[in-house]
């Protein structure tokens, strides 16, 4: 099976259990089941391949220019990983089935398990460092939903919010060591990094980039000082409990430590932050995991005790520790989940996770018991368990590591580790299960039925398998996955038996240490409990408190809704910027002289200048300056035309007419004069930074039209390939409609949302009955004119309109080759349109419109899109068009392109849009009233010419 359906099956599959719960709890979790299955199956046809040694690799060059692809390689350490992440998937969904109560949404739950598999599937499997960031990304906000799955409960959301903060952090700084390790390596594919060893650690960015990427390591395997926000997210429900924080999500960080060892383990930088973070870690997690009544939080530090062994194990660097760390992975992540579900059966059927009122438990549930019993065993490195064996061949690394030239530091803080791990394991067993029955019990406890019990009772008989035969069941597992993470084939040495050696007596120590500890537990806890410690959760609450009252304040001070305080930053801060690259660059010598100017453009800069100088001073009269602008556009156009731009100019008149009947549309409800606000110091301000401004851009584009390009321009490539590439010689309508239409379709995309959203806004505002109200009664502040819809201008737009249209057909079908297209002819046909509405008024357009506007623009973005996807049918790109001559008797032979079509559905989008923009304004001018059936007012044809009429 290829790697690209593996990786996508948990995300296709996910959509099936939301859908067929409808059909049943058993239906939902089958399909969540038969997702997994099916991926699991596919990952084990690999597995001859990976144990062999092989990689299987899967590509496709996605941005290749943006070295964005979508690669996926599958090695030893991706296929352990992904093993883990499928299998105990199997079996959580299968204990979630029976866990899940009937008031739970099952289908949604099974949808975000689903999501967060296919993203943690997809990190494992990922041969490209930003589609892995991707993925990564993806487990924090799948983890957010699973975390805060109980919505009801504050903790659950409060868990949610703190681990999607944390882990989402974590990301954006693994983001930006992840660009750089990249950038040094000179490509984003992991395969090619894991090949530059020398060439990473020799750079001076090695140590920004090891720090950032550690940081979203640790931030996501919760290490020190990070591991707070793991035991807060146990308000989730146990089956998430058992997934994310034993198998997978905290076992993120660990894989990408495991992934980069070959590239950034081996130096000190990485020695001391890795290990020392990782030993602390398991010291703390350890010790704060001895001392907690709740079940699932004791399990939730021992998971960031044992998190921080794999850490340090990584950290030290050595291939012996690289093989130990791999096969805890293993061994934690069967005991951890099983252990995480026998909790939940106890809270399921006790209805509480507070050792303090459990006990006796052995005789009430039997099977769960012996699950329990098992997996702490294990966890607490009793042999003949696998736990044992992965325990002591840390105890053996840490004989054989210094820190700060010190030989024993390492040794005796793993040794005191291990000591509180075995104390917190036989608590669990000794607190919760032995003693006397109670009859205080919150439920009657016993036995679940088969379906809860039979996933953690898989894995016990794993934890005995794999600690009896340990060599023979997962040994080519762990030497492929070593290999992995050196690069390099160590000797993997995995049995019960290591003989008489220091790492043995370490054990004894913490073994018989623990049982001392849990003796004299009550005395300790009460020492525990006087202590002053910081609590981590109120610190951080703190924390988030001060930055959220310096953000608010912060954006009180920028963000007050002032446009003219958001624009004086953004014009002081070009400004500063532009005056520091004009101080500190260079400028080269002029190489192009100023051509003469005729008295044409000398007059049109005069009228402009005139222009915005009486705008300047009429800005108030809101009607005035309307008029104004509406000059400023109109001697742009011919500016544009001057130049040798006849399209721009076209495209700019037209849009200067749409745009001055939608502002009449919208003073028509406002205040003719603007009210002054500012005070005439401000007003000073603003003009004098205003000018510098407008001289500042002026000087650049005089410095930008007198000396050559330091590149090349690419419209000489747009000029040697418009007719041959596009079929067309209007090189700026090829453009629009084939080099650049994927800019061109998203435009139109764009501009038809916007109209919808002008629709959607007159919706909501007019559905407000006092706001209906006033514009039902409201009363014009000027005399209006008797007659609303005069003769000469109704038969004036009836003669223009056809004229229109036909103007607009001829500009459509001539802009491939000559001025024109879709979009300037949309403009034109919508301007006709539009006064049909104004001459005769809303209500009679209205009622002779046959086609709604959604309409029109739906369907010019569908055949937009259609002709872009026809590219493909030719084995081209989306949107490349193809062209050829036509002979249709009795026609010449003429030239036709596909760009045509694509061009057609600019036309009807931009039609649709702009007419349903202004139709959505005009309908706030609608009051009741006599709607005339005549077009014109006053008609002296009619015989009630007389009678004057008012427009509804």
């Amino acid at each position: 099976m290829s790697l690209f359906l593996i990786a996508a099956l948990p995300f296709l599959g996910a959509v099936f259990p939301a859908l067929l719960i409808r059909a049943g709890r058993n239906a939902s979790s089958s399909a969540a089941g038969f997702t997994t299955l099916l991926a699991f199956i596919g990952l084990m046809l690999h597995a001859p391949a990976i144990l062999r040694g092989e990689t299987i690799q899967a590509r496709f060059d996605w941005l290749p220019g943006l070295g964005l692809n979508a690669n996926f390689f599958l090695d030893g350490l991706g296929f352990l990983f992904a093993t883990l992440i499928l299998g105990i998937g199997l079996l959580i969904i299968l204990y979630a089935r029976f866990y899940l109560s009937r008031q739970d949404p099952m289908g949604q739950f099974y949808t975000y398990l689903l999501l967060f598999q296919g993203a943690m599937v997809g990190i494992v499997t990922s041969d490209n460092i930003l589609l892995l960031l991707i993925f990564w990304e993806l487990t924090s906000l799948s983890s957010f939903l699973l975390i805060g799955y109980w919505k009801h409960l504050p903790a659950g959301r409060q868990g949610a919010r703190m681990a999607l903060t944390v882990t989402g952090m974590g990301g954006l700084a693994m983001i930006g060591g992840m660009l750089i390790l990249g950038n040094i390596a000179g490509s984003y594919d992991l395969t090619v990094i894991l090949q530059n060893k020398a060439l990473i650690q020799a750079s001076p960015l090695y140590l920004p980039a090891l720090i950032l990427i550690l940081l979203g390591c640790f931030t996501k395997s919760a290490q020190f000082p990070f591991h707070f926000w793991l035991p807060h997210a146990m308000a989730a429900p146990t089956p998430v409990s058992a997934y994310l924080h034993s198998a997978t999500m905290v076992k993120a960080g660990i894989f990408l430590m495991a992934r980069m060892w070959p590239v950034l383990a081996g130096t000190p930088e990485w020695f001391y932050i890795v290990t020392t973070a990782g030993l602390v870690t398991m010291v703390i997690g350890a010790v704060i995991a001895l001392f907690k009544d709740d079940l699932k939080a004791l399990l939730a530090f021992s998971t960031v005790s044992h998190l921080g062994l794999i850490t340090m194990l990584l950290g030290f660097g050595t291939k012996a520790a690289a093989v130990g760390a791999v096969f805890h992975i293993i061994n934690h992540a069967t005991f951890k989940a099983a252990l995480f579900m026998s909790a939940g059966i106890v809270d399921h059927e006790a209805h509480t996770r507070d050792i303090k009122r459990l006990g006796g438990l052995r005789h009430l549930m039997p099977v769960t018991f012996t699950i329990a019993l098992v997996a702490s065993l294990s966890m607490a490195g009793i042999p003949p368990l696998n736990g044992f064996i992965s325990k002591e061949m840390m105890l053996e690394e840490t004989t054989h590591t210094y820190w700060l030239n010190s030989p024993y530091v390492i040794p005796v803080l793993a040794t005191l580790a291990a000591l509180f791990s075995a104390a917190y394991s036989f608590r669990y067993i000794a607190h919760v299960f032995f003693g006397a029955k109670r009859d205080d019990y919150p439920a009657k406890p016993h036995d679940p039925g088969f379906g809860m019990w039979a996933a953690p009772a898989f894995l016990v008989i794993l934890v005995v398998v794999i600690g009896l035969f340990s060599g023979k069941l997962v040994g080519p597992v762990v030497q492929a996955a070593a290999d992995a993470v050196t690069g390099d084939h160590p000797k993997v040495y995995l049995k019960l038996w290591h003989g008489l050696n220091p790492a043995l007596y370490m054990s004894m120590i913490a073994v018989v240490g623990g049982m001392i500890l849990l003796a004299f537990h009550r005395q300790l806890e009460a020492i525990w409990n006087a202590l002053p410690r910081p609590e981590a959760k109120v610190l951080f609450d703190r924390l988030i408190a001060a930055v959220t009252v310096t953000a608010d304040r912060i954006t009180a001070g920028l963000h007050n809704g002032s446009i003219t305080r958001y624009g004086l930053i953004m014009v002081l801060f070009t400004v500063g910027i532009s005056y520091m690259a004009f101080a500190t660059g260079t400028l080269s010598e002029a190489t192009r002289s100023v051509q003469s100017v005729g008295i044409l453009p000398v007059l049109g800069w005069i009228a402009l200048v005139v222009a915005v100088v009486f705008i300047m001073q009429h800005h108030r009269k809101r009607l005035i300056a309307l008029v104004l602008i509406g000059v400023v556009g109109l001697i742009v156009s011919l500016g544009f035309n001057y130049f040798s731009a006849p399209d721009l100019a076209l495209t700019q008149i037209s849009v200067e007419v749409v745009t001055i009947i939608l502002l009449l549309l919208s003073l028509n409800f406002m205040p003719k004069d603007t009210p002054i606000d500012s005070p005439a110091s401000t007003r000073i301000r603003d003009g004098i930074i205003a000018s510098v401004a407008g001289l500042g851009v002026g000087g650049l584009i005089y410095a930008l039209m007198t000396r050559d390009f330091a590149a090349e321009t690419i419209s000489g490539f747009h000029l040697a390939n418009s007719y041959k590439g596009g079929g067309g010689t209007n090189v700026v309508n090829v453009i629009l409609v084939d080099f650049r239409g994927f800019d061109t379709f998203g435009e139109i995309i764009v501009l038809g949302i916007a109209a919808m959203v002008i629709f959607a806004l007159t919706e909501a505002v007019l559905s407000r009955s006092r706001i209906r109200g006033y514009l039902l009664t409201r009363k014009p502040d000027l005399p209006q004119d008797g007659d609303a819809h005069p003769l000469m201008m109704v038969v004036a737009t009836r003669v223009m309109m056809p004229v229109a249209l036909l103007v607009a057909a001829y500009i459509f079908f001539r802009g491939h080759n000559l001025p024109g297209g879709g979009f300037i002819a949309g403009l034109i046909a919508a301007i006709a349109i539009i006064m049909q509405y104004m001459a005769s008024g809303f209500g009679w357009a209205t009622e002779r419109q046959k086609i709604q506007y959604h309409a029109i623009i739906g369907s010019g973005v569908l055949i937009a899109a259609a002709t872009g996807m026809g590219a493909w049918f030719n084995d081209k790109p989306f949107l490349t068009s193809a062209f050829g001559y036509i002979h249709w008797a009795p026609l010449e032979e003429f030239e036709w392109a596909t760009a045509a079509l694509f061009d057609l559905g600019v036309f009807l989008a931009v039609v649709g849009a702009v007419l349903l923009a202004l139709e959505s304004l005009a309908r706030f001018a609608w009051q009741p009233g006599i709607t005339s059936e005549h077009p014109m007012d006053i008609n002296p044809a009619r015989d009630d010419a007389a009678e004057p009429t008012k427009e509804a």
